[in-house]
């Protein structure tokens, strides 16, 4: 496996025109990622990972600073796993001059759920891809579902553009108890997360209602954000969405094409997860 920093150092390593399939990450890699590399090695090209955390998509008070970086044991797990490059660049590389031509998505695919509670966090996410697909220039390009709405307005995205690339996407990976996998389950604290796989289980109550009664979902919806909050969350939202374009369900629309979507704060971590229904 190589590890690369540089544009020059990328293109010396990237297979000519043969096209390989890119899974961009932010690191501190987990099991969840693990299995996005395995999905993209399964196209038989070779595997690109990138590791950048994009000061784009974080608002003034996130957790840029704090973000875990932890490249050496990142770069460890990927070789394991069969990956062939790991782009690394520092934020010189990927933004040489101040970013003033981003990539603005379809604000209603986009300014809804994380895109209200946290503006501008998809034209960091939009920008960061843009370029990262220009310069591995992939065949194949592999996200995860936990960050679904980043995977709908990225499939949006190509398609809009045209770009010549298939976007796929991999099932959320969940620890034995349901929590979602994800690189901040490492700011909980024991007790947090202890009590962190609520959301899972709310999320799995609010899609065996709304499936009993799809009429119920204004009510489920309630109900679940009320559950949340006696049990110490502080929900930014909890919803059920189209899986298409993450809008509201019409009258007389039933389940089977839906989704239900949180966001909630435990403690000083927030958290997001999703299922189908």
């Amino acid at each position: 496996m190589q590890l690369v920093h540089t544009l020059s150092q990328l293109h010396q390593a990237l297979p000519g025109h043969r096209g390989c399939a890119l899974v961009p990450t932010m690191g501190n890699l987990h099991a969840g990622h693990i299995a996005l590399i395995q999905r993209a090695s399964s196209h038989g090209l070779p595997v690109v990972a990138s590791i950048f955390v994009n000061r784009m998509q974080f608002a003034p008070h996130e957790d840029f600073d704090l973000y875990p970086r932890t490249l050496a044991a990142d770069c460890e797990k990927l070789a394991q796993a069969g990956c062939d490059i790991v782009f690394a660049p520092n934020e010189a590389t990927l933004y040489p001059h101040p970013q003033t031509c981003t990539v603005r998505p379809d604000p209603a695919l986009a300014d809804i759920l994380e895109g209200q509670f946290r503006p501008g966090f998809f034209i960091g996410v939009c920008t960061v891809v843009m370029k990262l697909l220009a310069c591995v220039q992939p065949r194949v390009a592999v996200f995860g579902q936990k960050d679904y709405q980043q995977l709908r307005v990225i499939e949006h995205m190509v398609q809009q553009l045209c770009l010549p690339v298939a976007i796929e996407s991999c099932p959320t990976l969940r620890a034995p108890d349901g929590l979602a996998l994800s690189s901040r389950n490492g700011y909980l604290s024991p007790s947090e997360r202890s009590h962190a796989v609520g959301l899972h289980q709310t999320l799995l109550t609010l899609c065996k209602r709304v499936c009993e009664n799809p009429a119920s979902i204004e009510t489920a919806q309630a109900d679940a954000s009320t559950k949340l909050i006696q049990s110490g969350w502080h929900p930014d939202y909890i919803c059920v969405r189209r899986r298409t374009d993450l809008q509201i369900p019409a009258a007389g629309e039933s389940p089977g094409s839906w989704v239900a979507l949180a966001a909630a704060r435990l403690g000083t971590t927030r958290l997001i997860d999703n299922i189908e229904c």
